[in-house]
C-alpha cells in the first residue's frame, strides 16, 4: 500500500499493513517458521507507527479535543499493553506454545485499538482540524517512522519532549540489530 496524504490516511494504511502481516500469521499452521518472521515484521510496523502517534498524533489530540487528555492517555495505555506484549514475543520462537497465546493477545489488542482510532479518534480528529493541519501531522508522522525504534522499549518515555529526544537513538540501534540478525526479513 501507498503512504502519504494526511495523519488519518497514513496512520490508516499503518493498520491495514499489519493487519496483513496477521493474515499471515494466522493462515500459517501452528509451529511455522515464517509465523516468527511475520511477528516481527508486524512488530517492526506497530513499534514504529505507536512511536510517531504518541510523538505527534496525541498531542495534537490533547490539544484539539475536548476531551483530548483522556482520550491521548487512553491510547497510550494501549500502546503501553501492547508494547509490553510485544516484548514478551520477541523472546518467543515459533515453535514456543506461548508464542501463540502471545500473538492472539497482540492481535486482539491491536484490533481493538484500531477499531477505537478509525470508529471513534480519527473522526472527532478530522472535524477538529483543519485539512492542512492533518497533511502537516502526516509528513510529521511519515518523518518519524523513519527514525523511530523497530523493537518494543516498554520502559521508555512514550511523550514529548523526552520521546522525541530519545526515540531516533534508539532507533538507530534497533535498526543496526535488525541489519545485523536479519529480523523481519523473509528469506
Amino acid at each position: 500500500m501507498g503512504h502519504g496524504g494526511n495523519v488519518i490516511d497514513e496512520l490508516t494504511t499503518d493498520h491495514r499493513e499489519v493487519e496483513e502481516l496477521f493474515g499471515r500469521i494466522e493462515a500459517l499452521p501452528p509451529g511455522h517458521q515464517d509465523r516468527k518472521v511475520y511477528a516481527d515484521q508486524a512488530t517492526i510496523e506497530l513499534v514504529r507507527h505507536s512511536v510517531a502517534e504518541e510523538q505527534y498524533l496525541y498531542p495534537a489530540v490533547r490539544e484539539h479535543l475536548a476531551d483530548g487528555d483522556a482520550i491521548a492517555d487512553r491510547e497510550i495505555e494501549d500502546h503501553s499493553k501492547a508494547e509490553q506484549i510485544m516484548k514478551d514475543l520477541e523472546g518467543c520462537e515459533a515453535g514456543d506454545a506461548e508464542f501463540d497465546r502471545l500473538m492472539g493477545r497482540l492481535m486482539t489488542e491491536i484490533r481493538s485499538h484500531v477499531a477505537d482510532e478509525e470508529g471513534s479518534l480519527f473522526p472527532q480528529l478530522r472535524a477538529a482540524c483543519t485539512p492542512e493541519a492533518l497533511d502537516s501531522l502526516g509528513d510529521k508522522v511519515r518523518q518519524a517512522k523513519k527514525t523511530a525504534p523497530t523493537r518494543p522499549h516498554p520502559s521508555a518515555p512514550d511523550q514529548p519532549p523526552a520521546n522525541k529526544l530519545l526515540a531516533p537513538g534508539a532507533g538507530m540501534v534497533d535498526r543496526m540489530r535488525d541489519a545485523l540478525s536479519g529480523r523481519g526479513k523473509h528469506d
